[in-house]
């Protein structure tokens, strides 16, 4: 009696219990449509971009919250926005230093600097702070060239590229690596025609003497050509004490254009040369060489900070030989464009005898 009474308790428990577990876990329709529509509302809420949105650089996504119908919705939108854009501070150059940019003239040059001169008779067509020394980059270039041809130095002995070539004074780049063996000649022929610094360094350092009795011989030339403006410290034009006036450079122009080597390496277009290694083809750094309407004898350029734009070329315009010179220029283009300014101009006057009026400044 006593378990049958225990399980109809039981079973009296069991069938209370599951009313009341479905009661718990039931709710009216009208509650169970508002806790849907709450929970749709925080999961739109809280919805975000997924990972896959792919966003211009310019753009971004802004999240609104707007209202449709009276309910609230949560929107991204894509913004476009301009990007912060560094400001880099002008580079002052040693002619800027000196108030040379200043100096204005009748063709509003960009060079600060700038000298012509008829390479036959000496006569000077143009000048613009033509006496003052500047720093002239790898101009020094020529002079290495012109001491080393003239120094009578075996053109197909074979040098090395060392550690000593590496450049600790600017930290430029080379693709001359350490090991790297070539003839002077080809080292002399991408020193000025790609204005390389370690093949102009080991030409220097090759010399009778090495690098420093190198570095005499250049200042010594530059005594005997009368520039009296100039000095020099590498073969390389990497120092910002190689310093030479405009004047003076036309000089050394006018010097090197004896030499058919140097004239024949300077204005070739291109070149490879077999490093032992592997072989490696190099371009000329003026683009002037390039052009179809220019017939160029020589030339070189330079840059360095301190410098800016540098170029020297010798040109043949109007059947006269004219040597060209500017110095401390603000870009590649701008120092190109003057030559182009210098010489639209000789041909309009025709290369009028004695001085032009109006044309020629100095400082």
């Amino acid at each position: 009696m006593l378990k049958s009474a225990l399980g109809i308790l039981l079973s009296l428990c069991c069938v209370i219990a599951v009313p009341a577990a479905q009661a718990e876990n039931s709710v009216t329709p009208a509650a169970s449509k508002k806790q849907s529509s709450k929970n749709s509302f925080k999961k739109h809420k809280t919805k975000k971009p997924t990972a896959q949105v792919s966003l211009d650089r310019r753009e971004k996504l802004v999240r609104r919250v707007v209202s449709s119908n009276g309910r609230r919705k949560v929107v991204y939108q894509r913004v476009t926005y301009a990007p912060r854009v560094p400001v880099v501070p002008p580079v002052v150059t040693a002619g800027d230093l000196a108030g040379l940019r200043s100096t204005h003239d009748p063709l509003a040059l960009k060079s600060n600097v700038a000298y012509v001169v008829d390479q036959n008779n000496s006569q000077v067509l143009f000048e613009k702070n033509a006496n003052v020394a500047l720093p002239i980059a790898s101009i020094t270039k020529l002079m290495t060239g012109l001491v080393v041809v003239e120094a009578h130095q075996d053109m197909n002995e074979v040098l090395e590229i060392t550690a000593d070539d590496i450049d600790r004074e600017k930290h430029s780049s080379s693709r001359l690596q350490v090991g790297s063996r070539m003839t002077r000649a080809d080292l002399l022929h991408i020193a000025l025609m790609s204005s390389e610094n370690r093949a102009a360094s080991a030409l220097g350092r090759n010399y009778p003497g090495g690098l420093q009795a190198f570095v005499a011989a250049m200042n010594a030339k530059a005594r005997v050509l009368g520039m009296n403006d100039t000095h020099f410290v590498d073969s390389t034009g990497l120092s910002s004490l190689n310093v030479s006036s405009a004047r003076d450079l036309a000089k050394l122009v006018i010097a090197a254009h004896d030499h058919p080597i140097i004239c024949r390496y300077s204005t070739d277009q291109q070149y490879v040369v077999n490093t032992g290694r592997h072989s490696l083809q190099y371009k000329n750094s003026n683009h002037l060489v390039l052009n179809p309407t220019w017939e160029i004898g020589l030339q070189k350029t330079g840059y360095i900070s301190e410098a800016g734009r540098c170029m020297v070329v010798q040109a043949t315009v109007e059947g006269r030989q004219i040597v060209m010179v500017f110095l401390d220029a603000k870009s590649k283009e701008s120092r190109m464009a003057d030559a182009g300014r210098i010489r639209k101009w000789l041909e309009a006057v025709k290369f009028q005898k004695g001085p032009i009026t109006g044309v020629t400044t100095q400082s």
